[in-house]
């Protein structure tokens, strides 16, 4: 029973004493925090000023030159070697030939028909001067201004019934038009150059036989190109001839200034959109190259134009009150790839002009003025 009363008495002897060095060990661990430091964000701020914003629509397209001829034979002959080589970017100035098919037989023909005329004409002779002495000195003149080695000229004017009938009669009339439709088509042996510009393609070659109606090559004037763009039906009213309109480079290194020449009034169904043609010039312009458009369709104004990631869901912007963040409708009316322009923001309105992380309505904040900095 001893035994049994001591271990009890040293049981609890030891209870004690672990609760004791318990509460020790507890009342010497630190449990008081470091206030916690108020962290107050920078924000970039700009102050409202309404204004008249260019609403600029972006379009782009490949430049074709304005002036352009495709070459076709209208007769059949071997292709003769002329001045230049006929190649592909050959340049050519107006007047210059471009292709000179050979023609000699046909010549030949030509020359045999003016001969007949002039058989004709020196056959009347004695008949006028005879019959019609008042004609005469006027045919006779003529008769002497005919050269074979030239185009045949113009019959005198015929001013009376009687001689009317006396030369048509003699089949003068008839053989005269004649000889000018043979003159006519020996003209298209020969192909001259309509304007200053380069030979762009090529599909013959010195002593080849050209056939009727057969494609020769392809002709521009590098001078002056066209630029044809797709624009949005809702702008349609606000495009008009002789706007101007600025041109860049795929890589944005060049610039050009164009001019609106021609709208097209017909809306295409597919895509609802109409077809503007820019008119445009430089040195180093080629056909084919790729151009970007910014097309100024209207003036929007008492708007603003902001960076299109700070307009939030819901079409809400962040605007600085008191050092505080807080959310404003506004009301978008056109959007660009980076940019939006914004109506109902009233003047005087400190809106955030950064995107900021973490941002939230009732932040508080510190504004930093980038326009004034």
């Amino acid at each position: 029973m001893r035994k049994l009363i001591i271990s009890a008495v040293a049981g609890g002897v030891i209870i004690l004493a672990s609760l004791y060095f318990a509460g020790l060990i507890a009342d010497s661990k630190d449990n008081r925090r470091p206030p916690s430091q108020k962290i107050v964000k920078t924000v970039f701020v700009d102050t409202v000023k309404n204004t008249t914003v260019p609403i600029m629509v972006p379009a782009n397209g490949n430049l074709m030159a304005k002036k352009r001829v495709e070459l076709y034979s209208e007769v059949q002959g071997v292709f003769r070697p002329g001045s230049k080589l006929f190649r592909t970017g050959q340049e050519y100035r107006a007047g210059q030939t471009l292709i000179r098919i050979d023609a000699s037989e046909y010549y030949a023909t030509v020359q045999s028909a003016k001969s007949n005329l002039y058989n004709l004409l020196t056959s009347i002779m004695p008949d006028l001067r005879l019959d019609y002495p008042e004609i005469y000195p006027k045919w006779q003149a003529y008769l002497n201004g005919f050269d074979l080695e030239k185009a045949t000229p113009e019959l005198p004017q015929l001013e009376s019934e009687k001689e009317k009938f006396f030369i048509t009669g003699r089949e003068i009339i008839t053989t005269y038009y004649n000889v000018k439709n043979l003159e006519q088509r020996l003209s298209k042996y020969t192909i001259t150059a309509p304007f200053t510009g380069v030979l762009t393609e090529a599909l013959v070659t010195e002593g080849t036989l050209v056939r009727s109606g057969q494609k020769l090559g392809e002709f521009i004037d590098t001078g002056l190109y066209e630029l044809e763009v797709s624009v949005s039906k809702t702008y349609g009213d606000f495009l008009r001839v002789g706007r101007n309109v600025e041109l860049s480079n795929l890589e944005k290194t060049q610039t050009y200034m164009g001019e609106v020449t021609r709208v097209n009034s017909r809306v295409d169904q597919n895509s609802q959109t109409i077809t503007v043609y820019i008119e445009v010039s430089g040195d180093n312009l080629k056909e084919g190259q790729y151009l970007e458009a910014n097309l100024e369709a209207k003036e929007e104004p008492d708007a603003i134009e902001i960076n299109r990631s700070l307009l939030l869901e819901n079409n809400q912007i962040f605007v600085v009150r008191d050092s505080i963040l807080d959310l404003m409708d506004v009301k978008p009316i056109f959007f660009t790839d980076k940019t939006v322009v914004l109506k109902d923001v009233p003047d005087g309105e400190v809106i955030v002009a950064k995107p900021m992380t973490g941002a939230y309505a009732g932040m508080l904040v510190r504004t930093f003025d980038e326009s004034k900095s």
